[in-house]
């Protein structure tokens, strides 16, 4: 699967997707990060390129996932000024595309929502496992 992170897909709004980041050698989720990919850029330093990614990241909310879907929970991070928090990462930390879907509670949502929307709509956001094989062997 591509990763994308553009202003403007196919004419329209902006596709920034998230991806699975490694964060340690446990296994599954709990070696993982999440992010949002904002830009894929590259930089050259002592004369090696070094393909990154600016992010922005989420948070696992528990230690265990959600009982009722089997799901993690995760959450955007914020710095202390309530800009979301960002940071650089290498291209190799990137394990692979993560699909997430908004924890919605008890309301409705308005009939102009927009998919595109999700990401900035939602305080939270279930780490779908069940998207593919892939993801299910990763997000347990």
């Amino acid at each position: 699967k591509r990763i994308r992170a553009t202003p403007s897909w196919c004419s329209g709004p902006g596709c920034y997707d998230c991806i699975f980041v490694n964060n340690n050698d446990a296994e599954g989720f709990r070696g993982m990060h999440v992010a949002r990919v904002r830009l894929f850029f590259s930089l050259t330093f002592e004369g090696q390129r070094m393909p990154c990614a600016l992010v922005e990241w989420f948070s696992a909310v528990g230690n265990e996932p959600d009982e009722d879907t089997g799901m993690w929970i995760v959450e955007p991070d914020y710095d202390f000024d309530g800009r979301r928090s960002a940071g650089v990462i290498h291209l190799d930390a990137v394990v692979r595309a993560a699909h997430l879907i908004g924890v919605c509670g008890e309301t409705h949502l308005p009939l102009n929502f927009k998919h595109t929307d999700s990401l900035d709509a939602f305080a939270a956001f279930y780490v779908n496992k069940y998207a593919d094989h892939h993801a299910h062997e990763i997000a347990f």
